[in-house]
């Protein structure tokens, strides 16, 4: 049978009225899913299936590099140059695979997004608990999108009252108007140019002898100390924006509105590592290209995405600051894209209402429309005149840590549930990495805290 079937032709009997355009769509892809499996048989019939399985992951993670990301990643090169940072983005490469491997297997295994999960095991408080968390880093979060987009844009010589409205209507169209496959593919599509930076870098002539010795262990000095503030609130940064709530949620509802299954896992596995490893990519050449450029800044932590363009303008050209201003504003699109319909999924989740991007606008509208007016009002406040841009940037990466560990804590309790989970319950191993990386959450957190609190606490 042909899976790509004219819309209104598939039916559950013949004399039977057709079914809701929603769930006919993903049935469709449900079909040209299985049709790619029965002819995976060679190497082209199991490269179209991977090719075609490929999304969730590889969008999770580059849309986890987003203008807030690339700005922290630049602040971290300026304050440290090719020292710890560069390793560290690979060790915070596996703590993302291991968090966003369990909503792989949680989705697949029960076909239910995160927060519906959340209400139906835990009860409305925790549900709720979860939600309010959601949306409101979310909303933080997209104003550090569009401050990328606004500014990208500034360089390039467009207004900001065109590129953010702009923007703005994208967003709102690939999620409203499109159905998920046309979605995931379009939004590769944008995601695909996060690669941009390392290009640049590479083009930026690194100390590829400082870079060699950051990975053999040399060079790790940490002026002022690992308990002194700037290292804790980059250290926290960047933890920040390697893993997110909004990861867990937008994944996990990702691969259920996908239609994977049990047997899709390690399909999936293998799609979040390409994720990963784009990821770590970009992180690390950002990094190098801040040391190339930013080194030794006054005031590092503090640089915002105009001050980090004037440099790369000063040091490489006029060339090379329009490509970073075009990789800003693309890293800024596609997490707004991706964070977009991480919210529509919880809210609809949440709520029990139609949950999947293949349902029509007009069928659907309490599942777009809260979505949308949050993506809407963090589009507005960043036009609003005298913020303060990079305190904004690390303060949303460092509330994503915050509030990490206690989704982390739902997320654990799900994957330990045999009677939800069955055979793919986490293992022994899984969950002493996985609590382990919670505890790290904890302690990271608790240390900023105290710094911020007592700053001569330890010294300092």
């Amino acid at each position: 049978m042909n899976a790509r079937v004219k819309r209104g032709m598939i039916r559950a009997c013949p004399d039977c009225p057709p079914i809701p355009e929603g769930l006919e769509h993903r049935l469709r892809d449900r079909l040209h899913l299985a049709e790619l499996h029965r002819g995976a048989t060679d190497w082209r019939g199991r490269l179209l299936l991977g090719l075609a399985l490929l999304g969730p992951g590889v969008l999770v993670m580059l849309g986890d590099n987003d203008a807030g990301g690339v700005i922290t990643y630049m602040q971290t090169g300026a304050s440290y140059g090719l020292g710890l940072f560069l390793p560290l983005m690979i060790l915070l490469g596996f703590v993302a695979y291991v968090v966003q491997e369990m909503t792989v297997r949680l989705g697949a295994v029960t076909r239910r997004g995160h927060a519906e999960l959340i209400w139906k095991r835990y009860g409305p408080f925790w549900g709720w608990f979860s939600l309010v968390d959601l949306i409101v880093a979310n909303v933080l979060t997209l104003m550090t999108e569009f401050i990328g987009i606004r500014l990208g844009g500034q360089a390039l010589g467009l207004p900001a009252w065109l590129t953010v409205p702009a923007a703005l209507v994208f967003i709102v169209g690939v999620l409203v108007f499109l159905r998920y496959w046309t979605w995931e593919r379009i939004s590769l599509f944008v995601a695909a140019f996060n690669l941009v930076f390392v290009p640049l870098a590479v083009l930026a002539h690194p100390d590829w002898q400082g870079v060699a010795r950051a990975f053999a262990g040399q060079g790790w000095m940490v002026p002022g100390g690992f308990l002194s503030l700037t290292f804790l609130v980059l250290i926290t940064a960047n933890i920040g924006t390697t893993i997110a709530p909004w990861q867990l949620f937008f994944q996990q509802s990702c691969v259920v509105d996908k239609g994977l299954l049990p047997h899709d896992i390690r399909a999936g596995r293998r799609d979040l590592m390409l994720g990963v490893f784009g990821m770590v990519l970009v992180a690390m050449a950002l990094i190098m290209l801040a040391a190339r450029t930013l080194q030794g800044a006054p005031g590092s932590q503090q640089l915002d995405a105009v001050s980090i363009l004037a440099a790369i303008r000063a040091h490489l050209g006029t060339d090379m600051m329009a490509l970073f201003a075009l990789g800003l504003m693309e890293a800024g699109l596609i997490a707004a894209i991706v964070i977009t319909a991480s919210s529509a999924w919880a809210v609809g989740e949440a709520f029990g209402i139609d949950r999947s991007l293949n349902a029509a606008p007009r069928q659907a509208l309490g599942f777009y429309l809260p979505a949308v007016a949050g993506t809407a009002i963090a589009s507005v406040l960043v036009l609003l005149p005298g913020l303060d841009l990079g305190f904004l940037n690390l303060s949303v990466q460092v509330i994503a840590t915050v509030f990490m560990p206690a989704a982390m804590l739902f997320l654990l309790m799900l994957l330990n549930d045999r009677e939800l989970m069955g055979e793919h319950v986490n293992s022994p191993r899984r969950n002493a990495i996985s609590i382990a990386i919670m505890i790290g959450l904890i302690v990271c957190n608790g240390l900023y805290g105290i710094v911020t609190l007592f700053p001569h606490v330890f010294g300092g």
